[in-house]
């Protein structure tokens, strides 16, 4: 198997310019606002503690319009905004170490995640994002199919769905993984090196992938859908607050699942919610991209039978690639959203 530790690069990170809702981190938080989720039982308004949504998606303009709190308010609770956007790696972390209640991150990440000692349970799924993920490659670079990339360099991101991707659609294009020459990146990275063309490919979702096919230079030579991807994205909760909160989980499933409806219907509305304008805003071609790749989308939805057994099979080929020395049992990991109250 061939694989390239990280380029050690200068670069401008890429924008960000996902809708819906982004794979969460959080910045590290003083002890007491580790102990502030607690207060419950005696009066308390219940803080929340969610990464800042940044500019567009479900939460972002829950966060502008106050509809958010307002939802929770219901069950005594509002939310701490803390951190911001990013993988869901470091947002695992931060639910494990007390620091973060809830995050948002896809099942391939989640499994890497739960592969160490989980302090967190998934409670809602949306669909695979069919037309968001796929294979990227520049405009003209003679890569036609997954068979072209024989002998490339394609960057991913470690254990998550960047990986995840390109493993996926090598197995079902019988290609042997050792084949491709794997460059670990973070997704924040990867845009400018893809550019300079020290990277041949990458694999790579929505959040990164609108910016650079908005752009008109790069296209998906494979996306979800030709890959056959499994890869849902989810919610997570910190274990300890979905034992004290239960209501308050549900409440804001309740929340998330009705605002991922509307924003399916109307895209637009969920872009650029404090600004249109800088680095954050989503303009010109790539508003387009997102809009219509939202438009596809799943919304936020109770993990069912059908969604565990797809969960499960990623699980089972992560551990077939050597991604995790095991296969993780996700199911042990899951919460039913429907029977919190």
């Amino acid at each position: 198997m061939h694989v390239t530790r990280p380029l050690r690069t200068t670069a401008p990170a890429a924008l960000l310019t996902a809708t819906a809702l982004l794979a969460l981190s959080a910045c590290g938080t003083s002890e007491a606002d580790s102990t502030g989720s607690r207060g419950s039982g005696s009066g308390q308004t219940v803080e929340v503690r969610i990464p800042d949504p940044g500019n567009s998606g479900v939460l972002a303009l829950g966060k502008k319009d106050g509809s958010l709190d307002k939802a929770l308010g219901k069950v005594g609770a509002k939310v701490k905004w803390t951190g911001s956007a990013g993988p869901f790696a470091p947002a695992a972390q931060a639910m494990n170490a007390d620091q973060l209640d809830i995050a948002t991150g896809s099942i391939t990440s989640g499994i890497t995640s739960l592969a160490q000692r989980p302090g967190f349970r998934f409670f809602t799924a949306v669909d695979p994002d069919a037309a968001g993920e796929g294979i990227l490659v520049r405009d003209g670079s003679g890569i036609e199919s997954v068979a072209d990339l024989v002998g490339k360099k394609v960057a991913v991101n470690q254990g998550g769905t960047g990986e995840y991707l390109l493993l996926k659609a090598l197995a079902k294009a019988k290609i042997p993984a050792g084949k491709v020459e794997r460059v670990y990146l973070r997704p924040d990275q990867t845009a400018a090196v893809l550019n300079a063309g020290q990277v041949d490919a990458w694999a790579v979702w929505a959040t990164y992938a609108v910016a650079e096919i908005g752009s008109g230079k790069a296209h998906f030579v494979a996306d979800g859908a030709a890959i056959g991807s499994d890869n849902y994205s989810l919610n997570a909760v910190r274990t300890g607050f979905a034992e004290e909160h239960p209501e308050v989980v549900r409440a804001l499933y309740d929340y998330l699942h009705e605002a991922s409806a509307k924003e399916r219907k109307d895209p637009a509305a969920y872009l650029n919610v404090f600004t249109d304008v800088g680095p954050t805003a989503v303009t010109g071609r790539a508003k387009q991209v997102q809009t219509e790749i939202t438009a596809q989308g799943g919304t936020v939805d109770p993990i069912g039978p059908e969604d565990i057994a797809r969960f499960e099979a990623v699980a089972a080929f992560y551990a077939e690639q050597k991604v995790t020395r095991q296969k993780v049992d996700v199911a042990a990991h899951l919460l039913d959203v429907e029977k919190l109250t």
